[in-house]
């Protein structure tokens, strides 16, 4: 058994166990990933009798994380060959490429579970619930007849404007819960956005959304073009919502196993617009729609992980809320990456613009183990939650210092490769 990291001419040859594991990517969705993703991305692998066995890949995003922009990875491809399991092949390969990422400093690595069970014991921990909602039976010749029962006044409100059959119902504009009365319904022309578009696109969600999350990929134009890429290799694109020749907002859609929309992003006055981009869409194919990341969905499902990797680097790129100031000491239990295993004292406040400051010290006021950390730290656990987890002591202080953090509760990360 021989565990390594293949060099970037190699990674071609782990489509081959990819193709067997996860037999259900299609070729056209394979054919991308193998183009765009593998030119810039690690691969650590368990070769035996002759061929990769077991693998894991590591490909690079620029998280921003709160004030502080950061390179890490989004572990992905996790994968063992069936008669190869149940040898530990998954955890030597998580610990390497848990080592090089802390070796370079990286603060926390993240990855969409097949189960939370096999990532735990590996210290990671959910940080991100998406909003998901599923739809169905939507009727768009209704939509359009109550919709045609409306107009909008100067102030972008809804106005009833004639008294036809169905008019004195509330016009379906957006899915979920019934629109409001107050919802407001411009109108936009949709497209599908082409390489051009990109820039635009990135500069959009800067102006509007990115003030929004704490932590999340930057978006830039190389971003959009990746994306547009990957949306056609699922048989879909990035719709956009254009307005008075702005853009309005957009979406992005793939229909390999039904339609599906991801990460809605427009501005309020487009809900209306929005639902209609949808329904425009569904023409011919069915009356069943799947949504993700969208802020009106109907549940939230567990979807990312996290683990802390540098802790001196993670910790740095939190803050103190504003108007507080903090100071105290904790030991980090971390089995894994025992650099992490110190007495740490953080400190913040106005004299430090409100950013934490770390370093080592001998005086310890609790333990933390490094998952219950990132629950904390990650706003998924409260202080209280966490001094409940096995292993960890806290003191009154300890507790009430910790609670002056700014967690990062607003993480917005829907990358699926």
């Amino acid at each position: 058994m021989k565990l390594r990291k293949l060099e970037q001419s190699e990674n071609k040859n782990t489509r081959k166990l990819w193709e067997t594991v996860f037999s259900e990517d299609s070729k056209e969705f394979l054919d991308y990933y193998y183009y765009f993703k593998t030119k810039d991305n690690e691969i650590f692998v368990i070769e035996e009798e002759g061929g990769i066995r077991s693998m894991l890949q590591l490909n690079p995003y620029t998280l921003q994380i709160e004030e502080d922009s950061r390179s890490c990875r989004y572990i992905i491809g996790v994968a063992t060959e069936k008669e190869y399991r149940k040898r530990g092949y998954m955890g030597a390969l998580l610990r390497r490429a848990m080592q090089e990422m802390y070796d370079r400093k990286e603060p926390f690595t993240f990855l969409m579970p097949a189960a939370e069970s096999i990532y735990t014991p590996y210290d990671f921990r959910f940080v991100y619930d998406q909003c998901q909602t599923e739809e169905w039976g939507v009727d768009k010749r209704r939509f359009l007849q109550l919709n045609a029962a409306y107009s909008c006044a100067a102030d972008g409100s809804l106005q009833n404007i004639c008294l036809q059959e169905g008019a004195g119902e509330t016009p379906p504009l957006c899915f979920g819960e019934a629109a409001s009365w107050r919802q407001t319904c411009k109108t936009a022309r949709f497209q599908d956005a082409s390489m051009g578009d990109a820039q635009e696109i990135a500069e959009f969600v800067q102006q509007y959304f990115s003030g929004k999350w704490q932590v999340y990929a930057a978006r830039n134009e190389e971003y959009y073009h990746t994306l547009i890429f990957e949306q056609q290799s699922e048989h879909g694109g990035i719709r956009l919502m254009r307005a008075e020749g702005k853009l309005a907002g957009f979406f992005l859609y793939a229909d390999e196993d039904g339609l599906e929309i991801r990460e809605p992003l427009y501005l309020p006055e487009y809900e209306a617009a929005f639902s209609e981009a949808v329904l425009s869409l569904m023409d011919g194919r069915g009356d069943r729609v799947k949504l993700f990341a969208w802020e009106k969905g109907t549940k939230k499902v567990p979807l990312i992980m996290a683990r802390i990797l540098h802790l001196e680097s993670m910790l740095s790129c939190m803050k103190v809320r504003e108007g507080r100031e903090m100071d105290c000491s904790f030991a980090v239990l971390d089995s894994i990456l025992p650099q992490n295993s110190r007495i740490w004292r953080i400190r913040g406040g106005e004299e430090t613009g409100w950013k934490v400051r770390v370093r080592e010290t001998e005086d310890s006021e609790g333990v933390l183990t490094i998952g219950a950390l990132t629950g904390l730290l990650f706003g998924y656990r409260t202080v209280e939650e966490a001094s409940q987890e096995e292993d960890v002591i806290m003191t009154a202080h300890l507790k009430a210092e910790m609670e002056k953090l700014q967690v990062l509760r607003n993480v917005w990360l829907n990358e699926i490769v």
